[in-house]
């Protein structure tokens, strides 16, 4: 008999065709045949049971909101496991091993917990196992740079994504400067780590590129308009009378807003509107709107709002600010990372175009598409629904004309938009005409903010739009 590998275990298999032979390890010893066996050693695999990571911010709870594998799959390094969502953001979890699926610990829509078991692999018992006490998710390093690590007297802190991508590109993670909460490796880490060693310059945030202007005689036909209004259909579910009381617990999102909300109490309010003639804004929207569908971007109302926020904070920087718990300090923020609040079927999340004093109204209309297009497929990440510094909420595209925004704690400032409407007023000679009419309610921290600050910059921030022309004089 040749057999060119022995485990430890109680007995051998030697496999061929469609028979089965099975040996205890002593008979071996008294067998004379001189058959030769093709062998298949089957290895007796190890159950990991591969934890749920920190994944920051606080969070110690998610909600399990799809698996993308069911116990029996095969899966290697840096397969997606399944997707949870917290108060904060949609995460997707990742395998740090290759092995098979044998157990999941949860079913859709149950609380799991950071640091308890998530699912449990089989994994090939040769190959070994990382330390159980590193929760945070690492692929395999080698011993130079686990050494390197060692030596650094830290633990690196990065997703799998961009350990996937230092990796791929022969990084050493403890060589790179993590500008993350609690020094994480963020993937613009990396980028910018690259082009230090390459030499590149790599911009700050991914740009479309700028396609000047067509003549006029070869300006694209725009879409011929449907004139009859549409009329908003009311989306039909079934409706199942039960007949008992419905109890389910607050997650996700709306256990964010809870908290929130709640904070928010604290907060005296001190409320001031207006309305806004967008006449001239709806005919300059017309005309840029053929150039951004050229550069792949929808441009809607919103970009104007919220650079022309971005103008009047330069002006009235208090209201960029925050106020801490003991109402003893306030911090001037120096990003303008101005809010959008999104309706969305997971709840109200509120994300952040970052640096908008920074932007043209063109790059922060091209980041509002990549924000609502994540925000509808429900994966938006903790960078983006975190460190707002203002916000703007566009109740309007679903209805109503005035209304009272809560203030989003540490932020001190909000403003609610209303419907545009087409109305009746009057002009400098006292003629009637056609006007684009919406109303602008704003909210602001009494404590910090009086109520002239807050009527001076909705009078600046009124004038850019009314007057799109006069934001160019402002802009940088």
């Amino acid at each position: 008999v040749c057999i060119h590998r022995v485990r430890s275990c109680s007995s051998i298999r030697f496999i061929k065709s469609k028979y089965v032979c099975v040996f205890d390890k002593s008979a071996l010893k008294f067998s004379h045949q001189q058959r030769l066996f093709r062998t298949s050693a089957v290895s007796c695999g190890q159950i990991v049971q591969f934890k749920l990571s920190d994944i920051g911010e606080g969070i110690t709870e998610v909600t399990v909101k799809e698996w993308y594998i069911k116990e029996g799959d095969s899966v290697s390094q840096f397969d997606s496991i399944c997707e949870v969502q917290s108060d904060k953001a949609s995460v997707t979890i990742t395998s740090r091993y290759d092995g098979i699926i044998r157990k999941l610990h949860y079913n859709l829509d149950e609380i799991a917990y950071v640091g308890k078991p998530l699912v449990d692999i089989e994994i090939d018992a040769s190959k070994g196992v990382a330390p159980e006490e590193d929760v945070v998710e690492t692929p395999p390093m080698s011993h130079e740079e686990h050494t390197h690590q060692e030596i650094k007297g830290h633990k690196t802190l990065a997703t799998p994504a961009v350990r996937r991508l230092a990796m791929e590109n022969n990084i050493k993670l403890s060589e790179v400067v993590g500008t993350g909460k609690d020094n994480r490796i963020l993937k613009e880490d990396i980028l910018n780590y690259l082009a230090k060693q390459t030499g590149a310059i790599l911009p700050p945030s991914p740009k479309a590129e700028i396609i000047p202007p067509l003549p006029k005689s070869e300006t694209v036909p725009a879409a011929p308009k449907d004139k009859t209004r549409k009329i908003p259909v009311p989306v039909s579910r079934p409706i199942a009378f039960s007949g008992k009381d419905k109890t389910e617990p607050i997650t996700g999102f709306h256990k964010a807003m809870v908290k929130t909300m709640s904070a928010a109490l604290k907060i005296p309010h001190f409320g001031y509107c207006d309305e806004i003639d967008l006449t001239q804004l709806v005919q300059l929207r017309e005309e840029l709107k053929p150039l951004a569908q050229i550069r792949g971007v929808k441009l809607s109302f919103m970009p104007f709002f919220i650079k022309a926020a971005s103008l009047g904070l330069l002006q009235y920087p208090i209201l960029n600010a925050s106020l801490d718990e003991s109402c003893q300090n306030v911090t001037y923020k120096a990003s303008h990372n101005i809010g959008v609040a999104m309706d969305t079927e997971q709840g109200l999340i509120v994300p952040n175009v970052k640096n908008v004093q920074v932007c043209s109204v063109f790059e922060i209309a091209s980041e509002l598409n990549r924000l609502q297009s994540l925000g509808s497929a429900g994966q938006l990440g903790t960078n983006d629904l975190t460190g707002g510094t203002f916000t703007l909420s566009n109740i309007g595209t679903i209805g109503g004309t005035y209304a009272k925004p809560v203030i989003l704690p540490p932020e001190v400032a909000i403003g609610a938009l209303g419907k545009i409407q087409v109305l009746p007023r009057f002009n400098g000679k006292g003629e009637v005409f056609k006007a684009q009419i919406m109303n602008v309610s704003w909210s602001a921290d009494h404590r910090i903010i009086d109520g002239a600050t807050m009527a001076r910059f909705s009078n600046l921030w009124k004038s850019y739009l009314e007057n799109p022309a006069s934001m160019l004089l402002d802009l940088k």
